[in-house]
C-alpha cells in the first residue's frame, strides 16, 4: 500500500490540475441569470392561445418546465406548495408543461388528481423550452417584475421559497 501513495498523489496532482484550469461558468445550461426573461408562444390546456409575456414584468414570476412523468418534479411539489403559501399573493406561480410524452388532457388529469397551485401551460411547438433553453424538466427560472431572469435551477431539492424571494427582492 506504501508504494501506491505516490501514484495516487500524482494522479489525483493531475486530475487536480485539469479540474482547476477549466473555465468556469456560473451555469452549464438554460437561460443566464440576469437576462430579460423572452416571451413565448403556449396554449392553455384547453388548447387557447396564451403567451408567458401575458404573466412578464407585472409581479414576479416562479416559471417551472414541468412533465406528469418527472419524478425530480413531482419531488418539487411539497416546496412548491410551500412557496405558493409563503408567497403566493407576491409572486405568480406558472408552469409549462413540456409536450414530450404527455398531452393536454394528460396534463389536465393530473392537475385535476394532485391540484398543484400553479397556473399550468402547454408548450405544444417547443417555443418557451427553446426561449429558455431548458436543459431538463423540473427546471425552474424566478423572473424579478422588471422582466429580469434572477434564478435558475434544477432537480427535486430547490428551496422555492428561498428562490421566489428573490424575485421579489430583485435580485
Amino acid at each position: 500500500m506504501p508504494a501506491l501513495r505516490p501514484f495516487v498523489r500524482a494522479a489525483l496532482g493531475g486530475v487536480l490540475t485539469a479540474v482547476v484550469s477549466l473555465p468556469l461558468a456560473a451555469q452549464e445550461a438554460g437561460i443566464a441569470v440576469g437576462s430579460r426573461a423572452p416571451d413565448a408562444a403556449v396554449t392553455t390546456l384547453d388548447g387557447k392561445p396564451a403567451r408567458l409575456s401575458q404573466f412578464i414584468g407585472k409581479t414576479p414570476v416562479v416559471l417551472e418546465f414541468w412533465a406528469t412523468w418527472c419524478s425530480n418534479c413531482k419531488a418539487l411539489e411539497p416546496s412548491l406548495a410551500q412557496a405558493v403559501q409563503a408567497l403566493g399573493t407576491q409572486v405568480r406561480f406558472v408552469a409549462v408543461a413540456v409536450s414530450a410524452n404527455q398531452s393536454p388532457q394528460r396534463v389536465q388529469a393530473y392537475m385535476a388528481k394532485h391540484r398543484l397551485p400553479v397556473t399550468m401551460l402547454y408548450d405544444a411547438t417547443g417555443a418557451a423550452t427553446d426561449a429558455y433553453d431548458v436543459p431538463t424538466t423540473s427546471y425552474v427560472v424566478v423572473i424579478d417584475r422588471a422582466g429580469t431572469v434572477v434564478y435558475t435551477g434544477s432537480g427535486g431539492g430547490q428551496d422555492l421559497v428561498a428562490a421566489a424571494r428573490k424575485g421579489v427582492a430583485g435580485r
